[in-house]
């Protein structure tokens, strides 16, 4: 069992990997813009200041929402959903799929559970011993059930879904911004730097690098964001869009759409911007 244990440890150590790359990523970028570019190469004193102001605003932003998102813990079904003891002794002892798929219609008659498998089976997780609640999911990475799951993002190293959605839309906004600020501010450097009007310093380099890294990350940023803007907008998670939800009546793509204004609500609140919880799985 120590060993298993380890050996897990270990695992879980290597999926942070990809968080540390995107930290070293952004800890260059920021040497890179702010010293090498701001401090060493603008001589205007007025368009540093505005630059660093800015650049840090967004900065904040960028960084405050990525911990959000890395560290706010997925939720998951309430303990309404899980079997009592005697329920799980109960299926146990059953052989006969159909006689299982009777207790777990039994059990939930009680509880707002409206989809259904694709054989129109209760969704049952047999990993967490619960009903699955609608829109949830079991994640093999994280090893549970996660209420509203999106997807699992290695960048991130958490499961996006209902507690974090909101903080991953601002993540990809905040990003995608970061990377446009610094494209837009870095071009006329960078063209310089073609045209051999930088002085002969290593700054050179770190201007042509971070133009060339934050405009193929703003490419791709700007995909995933739309991308997802266009999910909110839908009512819809990326597993959803993948495979339709399974209702009573059948395949339903829209089946939790309520409009184009209240599935923003559902992800962004009903109070203010700055709402840190959505308002229904």
């Amino acid at each position: 069992l120590a060993a298993l244990a380890g050996e897990w440890c270990d695992v879980r150590v290597l999926y942070w990997i990809p968080v540390l790359f995107i930290v070293l990523i952004v800890a260059w970028s920021y040497y890179a813009y702010v010293l090498q570019l701001c401090v060493d190469s603008i001589e205007d004193t007025k368009e540093k200041v505005v630059y660093l102001l800015v650049y840090h605003l967004i900065f904040i932003m960028f960084i405050w929402t990525y911990w959000q998102t890395i560290f706010t813990k997925p939720m998951t079904p309430l303990k309404e959903f899980h079997l009592s003891h005697a329920d799980k002794e109960l299926l146990q002892r059953e052989d006969r799929e159909e006689s299982q798929q009777e207790i777990l219609r039994r059990i939930a008659k009680d509880l707002p559970i409206y989809t259904r498998t694709n054989s129109g089976a209760i969704r049952f997780c047999e990993r967490c011993q619960l009903l699955k609640p609608d829109r949830s999911h079991h994640c093999s990475v994280c090893d549970k059930c996660v209420l509203k799951m999106d997807h699992h993002c290695p960048w991130v190293n958490n499961c996006v879904g209902f507690s974090n959605y909101k903080f991953f839309m601002q993540f990809l906004a905040y990003s995608l911004l970061y990377c446009l600020f610094i494209t837009a501010t870095d071009f006329q450097y960078f063209i310089k730097f073609w045209m051999n009007k930088l002085p002969d310093t290593q700054a050179k380099f770190h201007i042509l690098f971070l133009f060339f890294s934050a405009s193929m990350f703003s490419v791709s940023l700007a995909a995933l964001f739309i991308y997802h803007c266009w999910l909110v907008c839908k009512n819809r998670s990326t597993l959803e869009a993948v495979r339709s939800p399974v209702f009573g009546h059948g395949t339903d793509k829209n089946g939790f759409s309520l409009g184009f204004s209240k599935n923003l609500l559902q992800v962004f609140g009903d109070e203010s911007l700055l709402r840190n919880t959505e308002r229904s799985p």
